[in-house]
């Protein structure tokens, strides 16, 4: 379901604060960033994207432009779950401000919320205090504030990117014409068994100084990526489509059920049929 927000063309941001006994808004998404913290709500359910997961007693996350989410009461037994939810504008900051050096940390943090972000304990219990009086400020103030707990975050350790690139279809800029060929080339290529020897032939490279390469320039292993793309396609398929698990397995590269179900298992928490039983309890809601 696409929401249309209350926040208005001449307002900068939007915030909401409640005290509630569950969890009753449907499986949504909005053009608007949108950071949501809840406090008092262990067991219930997240779902950002193609991630499922419990939540703790403290929770932040920042959730990017139209990507799907929704919290589900599931196993939460709290009647005094705290929310407060700020939304702003996708353009709030320029593109040609974002790029300045100073907006560095909010520009790369702003792209990875097109996959949604978790923010660890320690950054909840620093920040929560000024969330909490940030709707008490008014005008440039609450302006000001809101920019400043937007760059805190932004330096912030131990932050965990949610949803898998490939569901959000998310893009990020490694500065390097060789990374860009090689994620191309894996998009095109992801249903085959490629392998690592057929890429750095590609951008001219041995197969040792492209895995340092990659995972220097990227986070992670070029295996890795790999399979976090193969997951994200069977994601949205699974989603998206009536291809059965086994289907859905092999258009997406694997050749083994089994291991399919392990893998997606070991990534999502659940089996590709939970996920997609689970997926469709929270769009049946507002049907």
């Amino acid at each position: 379901m696409r929401e249309i927000t209350p926040l208005t063309s001449g307002d900068c941001f939007t915030i909401f604060s409640r005290v509630k006994s569950d969890f009753d808004f449907p499986l949504h998404y909005h053009e608007e960033l949108e950071l949501n913290f809840i406090m008092n709500a262990r067991g219930a359910k997240r779902t950002i994207g193609d991630h499922i997961g419990e939540i703790d007693d403290l929770e932040l996350v920042l959730v990017g432009s139209n990507l799907p989410h929704v919290w589900q009461t599931y196993k939460c037994k709290s009647k005094e779950i705290k929310e407060i939810t700020i939304q702003f504008h996708k353009d709030l900051f320029d593109e040609k401000f974002l790029r300045r050096n100073q907006l560095s940390f909010i520009r790369k943090m702003f792209e990875r919320s097109t996959r949604g972000i978790l923010f660890s304990k320690e950054t909840i219990v620093q920040i929560m205090p000024r969330l909490t009086v940030l709707g008490q400020k008014q005008g440039f103030d609450s302006v000001l504030e809101l920019l400043s707990i937007l760059h805190d975050l932004s330096v912030s350790r131990n932050m965990h990117t949610l949803s898998d690139a490939t569901f959000s279809g998310a893009e990020f800029s490694y500065n390097s014409r060789r990374i860009d060929k090689a994620f191309e080339y894996m998009n095109q290529k992801f249903q085959k068994n490629s392998t690592l020897g057929e890429v750095p032939k590609l951008v001219n490279m041995t197969d040792v100084s492209f895995s340092r390469f990659f995972k220097t320039r990227t986070g992670i292993t070029f295996i890795d990526s790999l399979l976090e793309l193969r997951l994200g396609q069977a994601s949205r398929m699974l989603i998206d489509t009536t291809q059965s698990v086994s289907e859905v397995a092999y258009n997406c590269g694997f050749n083994n059920i089994s291991n399919f179900n392990r893998l997606f298992k070991k990534k999502k928490g659940c089996t590709p049929k939970e996920f997609r039983e689970s997926y469709s309890y929270g769009n049946r809601v507002f049907i």
